[in-house]
C-alpha cells in the first residue's frame, strides 16, 4: 500500500504541498482565534496563509527562509495600499494594474522573483475581498504578521521537507513505479484478444509515468546528493534502468507478435496491438518467462539482504546475459530473456547506487562479472572531471516582458467589464485573467486553462450552493470544510486544473457564507466574472503581442530535433572511438525539451478540439519523437558503457552507418525552422545490412553490437517517418 501511495504521489510532493498549506492555515485560524479575531479577520488570517505558503518554490531551506522573510514587507506594502486606495476607484485600478504587470516581470528573476510578485498580488486580491479600509488595516497588518509566522512554522516545523528527504522519496517511487510496469509487462504476456489493446494502454501508461519519475529525480539530484560524483552515479543508474524496463516492454510485445514491433506501438495513444500477436502464447519457455518477470518485480521491491533466495533468484536472471543459459525457445523469447538479465542487472546497479554496498558471498559467476562491470563503470564516473559548472545557472526563468504587457492589457479589460457587471466583485475578473496566464506560454494554452477553469468554476458553484446550505452560520464546521477544500485542492493541482478551479470555488461559497454575503446570486455573478476574465485574457493574448499556438510548437519541434541530433552525435561518435562526452546530460535535455513539446501540443491535442486531423497528426508526430527519444537515450547509455563493458568495443564504421540520421535529423530542424533550403530526408539501404551476410563480419560480441545498429536503424526509421506529417521532402534511393 504504501508503494501505491508513492508511485501515485512521487516525493509525496502533493501530499506535502497540502498538509503544509492545511497546517499553516488551522494553526493561523487558532492563534486568530484565541486572539478574539473576528470573522473578517479570521478569513483573512486563512488566505494569507495560504499565500505565504504555496507561492515559495524554492528547494533549498535556506532561500525558502529568505523569501518569506522578504515576503512579509511585500505582503504588508500590499495591503496597505490597497486599504489607501479603497476609496479611491481610479487610482487603485491603475495601480492594481501597475502592481499585476511587476509581479509578471519579476518571474524573469526565477522562484523569488515570481513568489515575491505572487504575494503581492495575492494579499491586494485578499484586500479586496474582505473589503480593506484605512480603519481596519492595523488589524489586517496583524493578521499578515501571524500568518506569515505560522506558514513557517508549518514549513519548517510542522512538515519539513529537505531536499535529501524527497529525493529518497523519489527514489522509491521509481522503485514502485517500476514494479508496477513489470505487473503490466506480466499481464501483457498474459492477455488475451479482449484485453490485450487495454493492458498494452497500462503499459504505456506506466512507461511514460516511470519516465516522468526519473526526471523528477534529475531535478532534484544536485540539492539532494553530497557531491557531483554522486548526483552522476545516481543519475545513471535511473537512467539504465528505465531504458531496460522500457525496451523489455518492447521486447514482450515482440514476442507477442509474428514479426518485429515498431516501437512507435509503445508511445502512441490508440495504436492497435499487431493482429497476429493477440493471443498469448503457452508453452514451457513462457512459462519461465512468466516467472522470472515474477521474480524480476520482487528484486525490484525488495532489498537482496532480505535472504539467500532472493540472491538466487538474481543470480539466475542476471546469468541469462550469458548465451549459453539462455532456454530453448523463438529467437524473439529469447530476446526477451537477454531483456530480463540486462532489467536484472540495471535493478543491481540501481540497488548499489541507492542502497551502498550489498552481500556478495551467494554471488554466482554471472553475478560477479555484473558487479565488475559495475565497479568500473562506478570507477569512471568517479573519476570524470567535473570543471564544467552549469552555464545556464545565471538562465533564469524568462517569462518576458510580452507575458507583462498581455497580462497588463487583459486586466485593464478585466477591471472595466468587472465592474459593469458588479461594482463590488470585479476582481474576479482580474483574478481569473491573472491565473491563465501562468505556466502558460500560448494562445491556444490560456484558451485551454481558461475553458478548464470555467467549467471547474461551474461545478464549483453547485457544490458550494449545496455546502453553503448545509454548513449554514457553524464558523468552525465552515473552517473545516474550508481545509478540507484546500487540502484537495493542493492535493489535485498537479492532476487537474478543472479539480483544482472546482474546489476554489465550493471553499468560497462558504466563505462567503462566512462573512454573511452569501446569496446563490453571488455565485453565480463568480461565473460570469469568470468567464469574463477567460474572455479577456483570451483577447489579450491573440491581439498583444501574441505568440500562436503554431508558432510555439515549432519553436519547440526545433529545440527537440537539435537536442535530439546532439545527443545522437555524441552517441554515434563516441562509439566510433571519439573522445568521451557527457551523454546523459544531453539525453536529459532532450527529455526535457520534450517535455515541453508535449505539454504545448495539449490545445492541438484536446478533446474538444475540432481540427481532429490536426489533433491526430501532433499525437503522431509526438509519439515518433518520444520513438526516437528511446533509441537516442539507449545509444547513449550504451556509449557510456564503452570504456568498461567487455562486450562493447568502439567501431569506426558506426560513424558512416550514423551520418544519415544526423543529416536528415538536421534537414528536420532546418525545415521547421524555416530556415530555407532545398534538402530532401534521404533514405537508402538498412544499417542493419553491416550484420548480414556479404557485409562486414561483425560478430555478436566484436567491435559492434547487433543492439547499436538495431537502435540506429529503427532511429533511422522513425526520423524518416517525420517526414511525412512535417512536409519535408523524401528522396528515394536510386534504382539499381
Amino acid at each position: 500500500m504504501w508503494d501505491r501511495i508513492l508511485a501515485s504521489d512521487p516525493g509525496l510532493l502533493r501530499l506535502a504541498a497540502g498538509l503544509r498549506t492545511v497546517g499553516a492555515i488551522a494553526l493561523t485560524l487558532a492563534v486568530l482565534a484565541s486572539l478574539g479575531a473576528d470573522v473578517t479577520h479570521l478569513v483573512a488570517g486563512a488566505i494569507a496563509a495560504m499565500v505565504a505558503t504555496f507561492a515559495i518554490r524554492e528547494k533549498q531551506r535556506g532561500a525558502q527562509a529568505v523569501t518569506l522573510a522578504l515576503g512579509l514587507p511585500v505582503a504588508l506594502a500590499s495591503v496597505s495600499l490597497a486599504a489607501l486606495l479603497s476609496s479611491r476607484v481610479v487610482a487603485g485600478d491603475v495601480f492594481f494594474v501597475v502592481l499585476i504587470f511587476c509581479a509578471v516581470y519579476g518571474r524573469r528573476f526565477g522562484d523569488r522573483g515570481t513568489a515575491l510578485g505572487l504575494i503581492g498580488f495575492q494579499v491586494y486580491f485578499m484586500s479586496l475581498f474582505v473589503g480593506a479600509t484605512g480603519a481596519t488595516l492595523p488589524g489586517l497588518c496583524g493578521t499578515i504578521v501571524v500568518a506569515f509566522g505560522c506558514s513557517a512554522v508549518a514549513r519548517f516545523g510542522l512538515v519539513p521537507q529537505t531536499p535529501t528527504g524527497i529525493l529518497a522519496r523519489l527514489r522509491h517511487a521509481f522503485r514502485a513505479r517500476l514494479a508496477q510496469l513489470l505487473d503490466a509487462h506480466l499481464d501483457l504476456l498474459d492477455a488475451g484478444p479482449d484485453d490485450v489493446e487495454k493492458v498494452l494502454a497500462q503499459v504505456r501508461e506506466g512507461t511514460a509515468r516511470l519516465h516522468e519519475t526519473a526526471m523528477m529525480i534529475q531535478s532534484r539530484l544536485e540539492e539532494g546528493t553530497p557531491d557531483e560524483a554522486t548526483a552522476r552515479l545516481v543519475q545513471r543508474r535511473i537512467a539504465d534502468a528505465e531504458i531496460a524496463a522500457e525496451r523489455l516492454g518492447l521486447l514482450l510485445l515482440t514476442a507477442r507478435s509474428a514479426e518485429r514491433t515498431h516501437t512507435l506501438t509503445l508511445h502512441l495513444p490508440g495504436a492497435p496491438f499487431p493482429a497476429s500477436g493477440r493471443l498469448p502464447v503457452r508453452d514451457e519457455a513462457t512459462d519461465v518467462l512468466r516467472r522470472d518477470l515474477g521474480a524480476l518485480r520482487l528484486l525490484v521491491r525488495h532489498p537482496v539482504a532480505d535472504g539467500t533466495g532472493l540472491a538466487q533468484v538474481r543470480n539466475r536472471l542476471l546469468g541469462y546475459r550469458e548465451e549459453e543459459n539462455l532456454p530453448v525457445a523463438s529467437p524473439a523469447v529469447q530476446d526477451v530473456f537477454r531483456g530480463v538479465g540486462e532489467a536484472a542487472r540495471a535493478v543491481l546497479g540501481l540497488r548499489i547506487a541507492l542502497d551502498g554496498p550489498q552481500d556478495e558471498s551467494d554471488d554466482s559467476p554471472e553475478t560477479a562479472r555484473s558487479r565488475e562491470e559495475l565497479d568500473a563503470e562506478d570507477a569512471a564516473i568517479a573519476g570524470e572531471d567535473a570543471e564544467a559548472e552549469a552555464a545556464e545557472a545565471t538562465g533564469l526563468r524568462r517569462p518576458t516582458t510580452r507575458a507583462a504587457v498581455q497580462v497588463a492589457v487583459g486586466s485593464s479589460l478585466a477591471i472595466v467589464g468587472g465592474e459593469l457587471l458588479s461594482t463590488n466583485r470585479w476582481y474576479w475578473a482580474v483574478l481569473t485573467c491573472w491565473i491563465v496566464f501562468i505556466n502558460t506560454a500560448s494562445t491556444g494554452e490560456i484558451l485551454v486553462k481558461g475553458y478548464r477553469r470555467l467549467l471547474g468554476t461551474v461545478l464549483g458553484v453547485i457544490a458550494g450552493i449545496g455546502l453553503a446550505g448545509v454548513v449554514g452560520h457553524h464558523t468552525v464546521t465552515a473552517f473545516a470544510v474550508v481545509l478540507v477544500c484546500v487540502f484537495a485542492m493542493f492535493y489535485t493541482a498537479p492532476l487537474s486544473y478543472t479539480l483544482m478551479s472546482f474546489f476554489v470555488t465550493a471553499a468560497l461559497g462558504v466563505l462567503y457564507t462566512l462573512l454573511h454575503t452569501y446569496s446563490p446570486s453571488v455565485l453565480v455573478l463568480r461565473i460570469e466574472e469568470t468567464a469574463l476574465g477567460v474572455v479577456c485574457g483570451v483577447v489579450a493574448a491573440a491581439l498583444v503581442l501574441p505568440v500562436h499556438t503554431d508558432r510555439r510548437t515549432n519553436e519547440l519541434l526545433t529545440t527537440v530535433l537539435e537536442r535530439l541530433a546532439d545527443v545522437t552525435e555524441g552517441a554515434v561518435d563516441q562509439l566510433s572511438g571519439g573522445p568521451p562526452a557527457d551523454l546523459l546530460d544531453r539525453a536529459r535535455d532532450l527529455d526535457q525539451a520534450l517535455a515541453d513539446l508535449r505539454a504545448a501540443t495539449k490545445p492541438l491535442t484536446h478533446p474538444v478540439t475540432p481540427l481532429r486531423t490536426r489533433r491526430d497528426t501532433a499525437r503522431y508526430v509526438v509519439a515518433l519523437l518520444e520513438t526516437c527519444a528511446y533509441h537516442a537515450r539507449s545509444l547513449a547509455a550504451t556509449a557510456e558503457l564503452l570504456p568498461t563493458h567487455p562486450s562493447i568495443a568502439a567501431d569506426p564504421r558506426l560513424r558512416t552507418a550514423g551520418r544519415r540520421n544526423l543529416d536528415n535529423i538536421r534537414t528536420l530542424a532546418a525545415h521547421v525552422a524555416e530556415r530555407g533550403g532545398t534538402a530532401e530526408v534521404r533514405t537508402g539501404p538498412s544499417i542493419a545490412a553491416l550484420l548480414e551476410p556479404g557485409g562486414p563480419a561483425t560478430p555478436r560480441y566484436g567491435r559492434v553490437t547487433d543492439r547499436v545498429l538495431r537502435h540506429l536503424q529503427r532511429l533511422d526509421e522513425a526520423v524518416v517517418g517525420l517526414a511525412r506529417p512535417l512536409a519535408v521532402p523524401v528522396s528515394r534511393p536510386p534504382e539499381r
